[in-house]
């Protein structure tokens, strides 16, 4: 190939037998036999076993070499014998015997092992990511990523979607989360912004008149760290289409994500048509606008029973007479299950904030009976009522909990992932997918007690736009969507609003007169009074695709050059100081800073 590899590290079997070669790569592992070296050199590609015995005069420096150093070998491939034939491995039927060696890069002394996939701290891992993306595991994640972005494209092309480049300087426009500011030098006291997505521009690629669009684009949001989101930047597919309905969009994305789901994983698809589900029923089922749906256990309302007088649980009955709703989770046949089970369960939901979880399990001796601490406040009539609403049985157990509507919601989504998990109801080797849709247009802020924007500000309302009941604006529904796989969101979508009217009516709704509207969106509402055609979009999150496909519970572990939980890029020491020159030329001063 070149002076440095005539093969890479994956390719050497048998066929080579005999062959004089050239190899190039990392020390993976040194094996010191006494009079026989063994060195697994690794490359990009894979691994190959190399062998030098004590007589060769580079055997002592080779001895010593440190591990992750970076050699050139020059080797003859010769057989293993029956018993050292290393299956695992493509080239495990060959090794290399080495004649000589040169250093290519050499490596101080590391503050990890390559060759381990040994959990360390974040810290070492991030500062050190060079050597971090060099383990196994890892490396293929990332190659893994690389292989799924081609993917990607290659099937947009081939459903005849263009991809465009949108800009990176932009406005700053209210999308939900911080922007990211960058002050102009040529405009002084003005900035631009870092894109959250690229949501304004592909709306005016629209307009502008191209049918099909979509970019693999970097969005920047000035958020918080989680497991499955990165602070600072991440990518999504965007995806905008004209002259389309809500179906239309929900066609290409179940497609796009069935092959990419087939073609890098072997876990089966649970759904091949992804089921729609209501938020509103969402919230009421699995307490979550992202449910896990191979986890079987249900969210049912039971606050009607709590009216009932032959019920005497009097705290859940005042609790629900002044406003309270009361929900449960029903885990079947646990009637066997030893008291600590359910003891444990109340005290966790304690730990996460609520007031505890109360049960009890469904039994039958002569009559119908609940045993628990709080069985002996219902009547049989009542549980026979419960059994009928929460399809339980006898050997069932129902866990209840009681407070205002978002706090039970949260509660028993919680509730109901640790309870899946501590009976293993989920199964691993799964994917399912599937579409909540039928999103609030509006919501009342808990802190300003103010109508705000659910979603996406640019959504269109449901409905004919001349039945719309604007006096009652959280009652108004949108088409916005958003897809979800096993309990992960990896995107928000919407048919947008294309109506320069309505958009001002809506936005006036949330709190922006005309003139704000004006100067925020400019570039949006002057376009959409030049003939825009219906249209919408999704951006299902690259990063998040990637996460499930690698079965990692970490965004970190599917990107190459994260940030810590403080949004701090270690390795490149950022964000980092400025001088005072560069300050002075943007015509900016740090307060508090002489």
């Amino acid at each position: 190939m070149n002076k440095y590899r005539t093969h890479n590290c994956n390719q050497l079997n048998k066929g080579n037998k005999g062959e004089n070669i050239i190899l190039s790569g990392w020390i993976n592992k040194k094996r010191d036999h006494g009079n026989l070296l063994f060195i697994d050199l690794r490359d990009n590609y894979g691994l190959t076993q190399c062998i030098i015995d004590k007589s060769n005069s580079s055997f002592n420096e080779l001895e010593k070499i440190q591990l992750e150093s970076v050699i050139k070998i020059i080797g003859n491939v010769i057989e293993r014998s029956n018993e050292t034939i290393n299956s695992e491995l493509y080239t495990g039927e060959i090794e290399v015997n080495i004649i000589s060696f040169e250093i290519l890069g050499s490596c101080r002394e590391l503050p990890m092992p390559i060759f381990s996939d040994q959990e360390y701290a974040e810290e070492i891992r991030l500062k050190y990511r060079f050597l971090d993306l060099r383990r196994k595991k890892i490396h293929e994640n990332i190659i893994l990523r690389s292989k799924v972005i081609s993917f990607i494209r290659n099937e947009m092309n081939n459903l005849e979607f263009l991809e465009f480049q949108t800009p990176i300087l932009t406005s700053s426009s209210p999308e939900g989360a911080r922007d990211f500011l960058v002050p102009s030098r040529l405009n002084p006291g003005k900035f631009y912004a870092l894109p959250q997505a690229p949501q304004q521009f592909k709306q005016l690629i629209m307009v502008s008149g191209f049918d099909k669009y979509f970019q693999i684009a970097p969005c920047f949001r000035d958020e918080d760290a989680r497991a499955d989101r990165s602070p600072g930047e991440f990518y999504q597919l965007d995806i905008e289409m004209s002259f389309v309905e809500q179906e239309n969009i929900f066609d290409v994305v179940e497609k796009l994500m069935i092959n990419v789901f087939k073609e890098f994983s072997s876990k089966k698809l649970l759904y091949k048509k992804f089921p729609r589900i209501s938020y509103e029923e969402a919230m009421l089922k699995y307490g979550s606008d992202k449910p896990d749906l191979r986890n079987p256990l249900l969210i049912y309302d039971l606050t009607n029973i709590f009216t009932r007088e032959d019920v005497s649980f009097d705290i859940f009955k005042k609790l629900v007479k002044a406003g309270s709703k009361v929900r449960c989770i029903v885990t079947k046949n646990t009637k066997d299950k030893p008291r600590s089970f359910f003891d444990n369960l109340d005290k966790w939901a304690k730990e996460q904030g609520a007031s505890g979880l109360a049960y009890f399990t469904i039994e039958r001796d002569k009559q119908l009976s609940a045993k628990g601490p709080v069985g002996k406040f219902f009547s049989e009539d009542s549980l026979k009522e419960i059994m009928k609403i929460t399809s339980a049985v006898e050997g069932d157990s129902i866990f209840f909990a009681c407070g205002k509507r978002n706090d039970v919601e949260k509660i028993l989504s919680q509730a109901r992932e640790k309870i899946a998990k501590d009976l293993d109801l989920i199964d691993e080797n799964k994917f399912a997918f599937c579409w909540i849709v039928d999103y609030p247009m509006f919501e009342l802020d808990e802190l300003t007690n103010k109508i705000k924007f659910s979603h996406n500000p640019f959504s269109m309302p449901q409905g004919n736009i001349k039945d719309i009941d604007f006096e009652k604006p959280l009652d108004i529904k949108a088409y916005q969507y958003d897809i979800v796989c096993n309990g992960i969101e990896l995107s928000s979508g919407a048919i947008r609003n294309h109506v320069p009217e309505l958009m001002y009516k809506l936005f006036s709704i949330a709190g922006y007169d005309k003139k704000k509207v004006d100067e925020k969106f400019s570039g949006m509402i002057n376009a959409l009074s030049y003939g825009a055609p219906p249209h919408g979009g999704i951006a299902p999150g690259i990063d998040r695709i990637v996460m499930l496909l690698a079965n990692e519970k970490n965004i970190r572990e599917v990107t190459m050059f994260p940030m810590n939980q403080n949004a701090q890029d270690l390795m490149m020491n950022a964000p980092s100081d400025v001088s005072d020159h560069q300050l002075k030329e943007l015509g900016l001063i740090l307060k508090g800073k002489k």
